[in-house]
Formats: C-alpha cells, structure tokens, sequence
C-alpha cells in the first residue's frame, strides 16, 4: 500500500471503529440486565439522565466531562471510552493488515465484537446468545458471498472452522460441564467461522492461542491466591486467541508447519 492508501484507510476505519465501539458500550452495559439496545437512548447509569449528541462523541466526550456525567456528576467508568478506542485501534489495524476489503469489513467488526464479549464475560461469567447468534447469521452468507464474488475469504474452509472449533469445545463440555459452558461453544463456533475463512491453520492457531492463555491466565490466578475451584471465564482466551490468529497466524501456522517438517 502507498502512504495515501493507508492515510484513507486508517480515516475511513478509525472514525467507524469508533463509532462501532460506541454501540458495543450500550451491549456491554445492557445485555447482562436483559434490556434492549435500542431503546431508551443512552443515558447516565447513575442518574438515569439521557446523554445528549454532544457528550455521545467517541472517547472525546468522556475526556471533555472529565470522566462524570454533566447532569449529576457521578464518574463514568473507564470501561467506556477504553471500549470505543479499542475497537477503533482494531478497525485500523485490520485494514492495514489486510489488503483486500472483503476481508477487512468483516474481521473489524468482528474482533471488536470480540472486544464487548470479553468484558460481559469477565464481568458476568456469560457470552449473550444476543451478540453471538447475530454474528454467526450475519457472517456465515457474508463469506459465502465472498468467496463467490472472489474475495480474500474461503467459505468452505469457514464451515470447517465453524464445525472443528465448535464441535471440539462442545465435546469438552459434555465431558467437564463444569470447566466449559455452552457460551464457549458458540463463541468457539463463530471464532472457527471467521477465521476459518481465512484459511484451516487460523483455526488452529486461534485454538492452540486460547489453550494457551487460558492456561497461563489459570496459572497466575492460582498464584493470587484463587482457589481450584475458582471459576475462570474462558471467553477472553477464545477472543484473544482468535485476535493472535487474525494478526499473526499465517506466521505461527507456517513456523509451525516448518517445525513438525510438514
């Protein structure tokens, strides 16, 4: 890419990242207490006062508030514009990543999707069917459209990917229901779709990637203090590992195969 490819790339993908991350606030605060998304309009959590346009603005509202609600004061989390400006910082780094648009326009939203499971699961031990069935409807005919239209996406590998992943934490949780939930699996699922479209060793990848933080995450809150019973949310080690797999998992899949001398 030319210096004016990437300067129209990151100004087209930033303010849409932003915006994308803005919504995934409202899914975050709203999902876990069953409450629509769409309405009532966003307003304060303590106070209940609704947000008007010019203090919804993407990171730089929060920053100008100082971090409070103007109507009565009370902080707002950081949780907040943290979430907006990560989902924009992953929204630039896949349009640089990737080159081919198809491509592009769905792994964006669908890392910063990850970005809003991750915090509901962290904060509630919970993958909302509401977040995760959407995608997978949306994402399965998007690649199939892909990849007729010739895109950077492979919809028979995505099937692949959506069944291996899927049906290998399912067995797994059949097996330990108590060490993974029914969650884990479609979000497994919707991993293995997305990045199974990319190509079978991003599957692999994004799997051995969330053993492995999973595992590393167990180990330092064993260290703690936790206890073995403690309960884990493993939905952030499947998003992180499916973000490893996106961004480098043409590298580990060929480091890999060269290692086993495949």
């Amino acid at each position: 890419m030319t210096g004016y490819d990437v300067a129209l790339r990151i100004l087209i993908a930033l303010p849409l990242g932003l915006v994308f991350g803005s919504f995934l606030t409202v899914a975050i605060h709203r999902l876990p207490e069953g409450e629509s998304l769409l309405r009532p309009r966003s307003r304060c959590p303590s106070c209940g006062s609704q947000i008007g346009a010019a203090d919804n603005v993407p990171v730089v509202s929060w920053l100008l508030l100082g971090g409070r609600c103007r109507s009565c004061g009370a902080r707002i989390s950081a949780v907040y514009p943290l979430t907006e400006l990560a989902s924009g910082v992953l929204f630039v780094a896949v349009v640089l990543r990737f080159e081919d648009a198809w491509t592009a326009v769905m792994l964006a939203p669908f890392l910063g999707l990850l970005v809003a499971i991750t915090v509901i699961d962290w904060r509630h031990r919970i993958i909302p069917n509401r977040l995760v069935y959407p995608a997978i409807l949306l994402a399965a005919p998007y690649v199939a459209v892909a990849d007729l239209a010739g895109g950077g996406l492979d919809a028979p590998r995505a099937g692949i990917g959506f069944l291996v992943y899927g049906m290998g934490l399912l067995i797994i949780a059949l097996i330990s229901p108590r060490g993974m939930g029914m969650g884990d699996v479609k979000l497994a699922a919707l991993v293995g779709l997305c990045v199974g479209g990319l190509g079978l060793r991003y599957v692999g990848v994004a799997a051995g990637a969330g053993v492995l933080i999973g595992g590393v995450a167990a180990i330092v809150a064993l260290a703690a203090g936790a206890g073995r019973k403690s309960a884990l949310p493993y939905g952030p080690a499947i998003a992180l590992g499916a973000a490893v797999a996106v961004f480098a998992g043409a590298e580990l899949g060929e480091a890999y195969l060269r290692l086993i001398g495949a």
